[in-house]
């Protein structure tokens, strides 16, 4: 009897995963430029070429690892909010989501005793941990400028200079890094 593959199955629904959140924080960019907020809406068009790149590196995976890939389409996203605190805490909620989603495909590796797998999921994990923290930052820079979306664009003008760009121990991505 064929061994059940679970961490492939959890990876090729973690692509779909990946790609629906790239799709929204597409629509949280746009909702934000329409709002002529070009700071809020930088950040999330640039977290959305970020998912993107998450879902090809696990494409590039299975492909290396001689796995069948399924290019799924996404869920359905949100469009509209009621404020960007709304919007925020909608990306923060999706980011908590991803977290637990990558601790099971972890957890499914480690139980398969799939050390290659194991070992391709840590990279996720650890920037799990900053993207929840860099957007439950942002939600709290929301809060405490109490309305002022000026404070919000003056503290992402400010933060611009100290982000890294790239991940350099980043998995190879299918296609390449946009």
């Amino acid at each position: 009897m064929a061994k059940t593959r679970k961490f492939a199955e959890l990876l090729q629904t973690q692509i779909r995963h990946e790609f629906t959140a790239a799709q929204q924080y597409i629509a949280l960019a746009v909702w934000f430029d329409a709002r002529d907020l070009p700071r809020l809406a930088k950040r999330f068009y640039r977290q959305a070429i970020e998912e993107r790149n998450h879902a090809l590196a696990m494409v590039r995976y299975l492909l290396d690892r001689d796995e069948p890939v399924a290019i799924p389409g996404s869920d359905e996203v949100r469009n509209d909010f009621s404020s960007v605190h709304e919007a925020i805490e909608l990306a923060l909620t999706q980011e908590r989501a991803v977290t637990a989603d990558i601790e099971a495909m972890a957890k499914a590796a480690r139980l398969e005793e799939d050390y290659l797998g194991e070992q391709f999921v840590h990279w996720f994990l650890k920037e799990q941990v900053e993207e929840v923290a860099q957007m439950s930052t942002l939600l709290t820079v929301v809060e405490r400028a109490g309305g002022n979306l000026f404070e919000v664009e003056n503290h992402l003008f400010r933060e611009a200079g100290t982000e890294i760009e790239d991940a350099p121990d980043m998995p190879p991505v299918a296609g390449g890094k946009l």
